[in-house]
């Protein structure tokens, strides 16, 4: 089989994220308190973080301005589906706050896509990702929605679009990153949620993968919380996950 085309984009460059921020943690709480908590515990190993609905939600953007402000990059993880003016006005206020990227939901078309991506150039340090198909869907869940395709169809042909419009990167299981690795152009950040250890229980994602695994297929970062948030020793697993990491990039 002849392999993938590479997709010829209007993507636009970023500033280069230096190789050790490649580990996302997820800051999944209903509080500043625990999230700073954790921040604290995991000290300067760990330096991206990523902030959600439920912590923006019940903390606000001041969350957001104290992780920059302690030398902090973030992940703002906002999961956009709105008309493309509202997509464009929200994506400027993740870049006045600082945010290194924000996500789009892709499903909203090329017309959301390009008013993030233009709504992002006066911000060089933001990038907009968007966000294929959520890791908690199956191909079953496609078809409940009326979707005749697999999950990995899916987020391919949602892929190719946000690299048409100038996305600087996408959000997709690991499952699906080795998909896009040879697809997409090397420039474009590959983001994988449901990252997590093999000794965790299982949750409410579908499509899982080891942070080896995650970057050994293609991923240019992993978002992890729970393997990290809910250990008894969140350090001792951070860096578990950095030799995982380390050791997929060696190979």
């Amino acid at each position: 089989m002849r392999p993938a085309p590479i997709i010829q984009t209007a993507f636009l460059p970023r500033t280069a994220m230096a190789q050790k921020n490649n580990i996302i943690v997820s800051l999944d709480f209903d509080s500043a308190s625990g999230a700073f908590e954790l921040v604290e515990q995991l000290g300067p190993s760990a330096r991206f973080y990523k902030v959600g609905l439920q912590l923006l939600t019940a903390a606000g953007p001041v969350v957001v301005q104290k992780l920059i402000s302690g030398g902090k990059e973030v992940f703002l993880d906002l999961k956009l589906h709105e008309i493309p003016t509202s997509v464009a006005a929200a994506v400027r206020a993740a870049g006045a706050l600082g945010a290194s990227m924000v996500s789009v939901h892709a499903s909203g078309g090329s017309a959301v896509l390009r008013a993030a991506v233009e709504a992002a150039r006066a911000y060089p340090k933001l990038n907009v990702l968007a966000l294929t198909v959520i890791t908690s869907l199956r191909d079953e869940d496609l078809r409940e929605l009326g979707l005749d395709t697999t999950v990995a169809e899916q987020v391919v042909r949602l892929a190719k679009l946000a690299a048409a419009a100038g996305c600087h990167g996408v959000v997709a299981s690991a499952h699906e990153a080795r998909l896009l690795r040879d697809l997409l152009p090397p420039e474009m950040f590959i983001v994988t949620p449901g990252t997590q250890l093999q000794t965790d229980a299982k949750n409410d994602q579908a499509r899982v993968a080891t942070p080896f695994d995650a970057i050994r297929w293609g991923a240019s970062h992993i978002v992890i919380g729970r393997s990290i948030s809910r250990s008894p020793n969140p350090s001792e697993a951070f860096a578990v996950i950095q030799t995982q990491v380390d050791g997929a990039i060696s190979l």
